[in-house]
């Protein structure tokens, strides 16, 4: 079966979603800063076969940051581990929270993206990567059809 994904989803639009969630391969919120010409954001993000890391996989939710000074690194990443617990481990510009709790449902993405929205004042833009299914399915689960990205096989 082909992929899917779905990107510039916005909360609502996520919110409306209802999919199977062993079909998710993978999800990411932007968190964009105003304004947006200057590339201040961080991105939290989940692979359901684990982070790339080296020559391994690390389970659990990941955020990555760009034009961010370093000293407010730390309210993000307590943020998402009271929200998802983990071992926080870091490399580059990628933050780990290895082992935390991993979410999947539409609900809980498009709710995670609107506390990261107003706990620090960004613009969250979704994209969902879906696999093992049909157009018409996702058409059910509520899926914007202008926002499908076609991934080639």
């Amino acid at each position: 079966m082909a992929k899917f994904r779905y990107w510039k989803l916005t909360i609502e639009e996520m919110e409306k979603v209802d999919h199977d969630e062993d079909k998710v391969l993978n999800w990411d919120i932007k968190c964009s800063k105003e304004p947006e010409e200057d590339a201040i954001f961080f991105g939290v993000f989940l692979y359901k076969a684990g982070t790339p890391h080296d020559y391994e996989s690390k389970q659990g939710i990941t955020y990555y940051y760009n034009n961010i000074e370093r000293n407010d690194l730390p309210p993000i990443t307590k943020s998402l581990k009271k929200k998802f617990g983990g071992n926080e481990y870091e490399k580059g510009e990628r933050i780990f929270l290895v082992d935390s709790k991993e979410i999947y449902a539409a609900k809980d993405i498009a709710k995670l993206a609107k506390e990261l929205q107003e706990e620090f004042t960004i613009n969250p833009i979704i994209t969902i990567e879906l696999h093992d299914t049909t157009q018409e399915k996702l058409k059910e689960w509520g899926y914007p059809e202008a926002k499908l990205l076609p991934i080639p096989t």
